[in-house]
């Protein structure tokens, strides 16, 4: 009986392992098809009224940004994408900080030193609406890079491009998780 039982164990550890090398996460295998989209829908936190939606397409050279958010104030709102893809919190903090894996510094879009979250920000016009479309070539659908489950915050006020750690934007009007789309 004992030898039965130590049989099975051992079976079932075998028929465990050989599936676990041959299992592949979503996303890592060879044949997989690579991420071409990818889109976030920006909710309102609470007391604001900032909605929008923002695509992420991959293209060659880089991923285009391209989206639509209204109900802001006119003017500029920093606009950056957050370590935790989690909108639950009513303001917006459990997004956590600016997307950072390689510890840069805080800057503009187009500096050589920045956060990969550093998008900028956006101009809304008189009626509170903003449209944006530009490309980041630091962005990435791929491996420790990757924006996707991540969150886009839209901030209150206009981001600096200098103040450590987040360019002092102010309160979190809006937030969205990054989706894999088609």
């Amino acid at each position: 009986m004992k030898k039965i039982y130590l049989y099975s164990i051992i079976g079932t550890l075998f028929i465990t392992a050989s599936l676990s090398l041959s299992f592949k996460p979503t996303g890592q295998n060879e044949t997989s098809e690579k991420i071409k989209k990818a889109t976030c829908v920006l909710y309102p936190t609470k007391g604001n009224l900032t909605s929008g939606i923002i695509n992420f397409i991959a293209s060659d050279s880089g991923i285009k940004v391209v989206g639509n958010i209204e109900g802001l104030s006119s003017g500029k709102h920093g606009i950056h994408i957050h370590e935790c893809g989690d909108c639950s919190a009513s303001d917006g903090s459990s997004a956590g900080g600016h997307f950072n894996p390689t510890g840069k510094s805080h800057g503009g879009p187009t500096s050589m030193n920045k956060h990969e979250g550093d998008l900028g920000n956006i101009m809304a016009n008189d009626s509170g609406k903003a449209h944006i479309e530009f490309f980041d070539k630091v962005l990435s659908f791929e491996g420790n890079l990757s924006i996707i489950g991540r969150s886009v915050i839209i901030h209150k006020g206009e981001d600096d491009f200098m103040t450590q750690p987040a360019g002092n934007s102010g309160a979190r009007v809006a937030c969205g998780v990054i989706g894999i789309s088609k």
